[in-house]
């Protein structure tokens, strides 16, 4: 199975992750993004933080300035702009280092890796979601249509509203995924939502592409 390990832990972000793991029917695609998107990155070209580590070492100025929330479980993502109002589920890793993807049978719900940041907390958190399942379109569906500058919600068990604005959107073909660049620790506090998109290929049963979301807390 295609999959994406994450740094020394040898963490699998597996391809079913985003694309619900079955085929789709005709009528639920990945979001309408470039040609430039992905499902995971191959295992051969992936490294990425490992649990709660920092693939770059941000200076003690730099994580004492900048704007950050406490660790805190995330509960709920909020995105009005694109009807997404989902539950977070913890993603953790199966018995051969794969990363459990959230249940296919629920379309409206997103998870994210529980042994790392969380949102709003320094570094960068991962969350992911379906854009499909066998069924139906899933939650992150649309989510190719935000844009920089929006802005979204994570809901967190401490009460507190972690508020992202959108820094960018892009879509990257899986031979071709910058690991480095969406996985890195940061400096201050970022959040990448990540899912399927692009064509889907059926006889590989896997999307060609992934899209991820840029965002940093505001």
């Amino acid at each position: 199975m295609t999959a994406v390990f994450w740094g020394g832990a040898g963490l699998l972000l597996a391809t079913t992750l985003m694309g619900g793991g079955e085929d789709p029917p005709d009528d639920a695609h990945g979001p309408h993004a470039s040609r430039t998107v992905a499902a995971a990155p191959s295992a051969d070209a992936s490294t990425g933080p490992a649990e709660g580590g920092s693939a770059a070492s941000p200076s003690p100025a730099e994580r004492t300035t900048a704007k950050h929330l406490a660790r805190s479980t995330p509960t709920r993502l909020v995105i009005p702009s694109i009807g997404v109002n989902a539950p977070f589920t913890a993603l953790d890793v199966d018995s051969k280092g794969q990363l459990e993807a959230p249940p296919p049978n629920n379309t409206n719900l997103v998870g994210w890796y529980a042994k790392g940041v969380s949102p709003g907390e320094l570094g960068t958190a991962i969350v992911a979601g379906h854009v499909d399942t066998k069924t139906s379109a899933a939650v992150f569906a649309r989510l190719s249509e935000l844009k920089k500058g929006d802005r979204f919600q994570v809901r967190r068990a401490d009460g507190t509203r972690a508020t992202f604005v959108v820094d960018e959107a892009e879509s990257f073909a899986k031979d071709d995924f910058p690991n480095e660049r969406v996985y890195a620790d940061t400096p201050d506090a970022q959040v990448r939502l990540i899912t399927c998109a692009g064509a889907y290929d059926r006889t590989a049963k896997d999307y060609t592409e992934n899209l991820v979301v840029f965002a940093h807390l505001v």
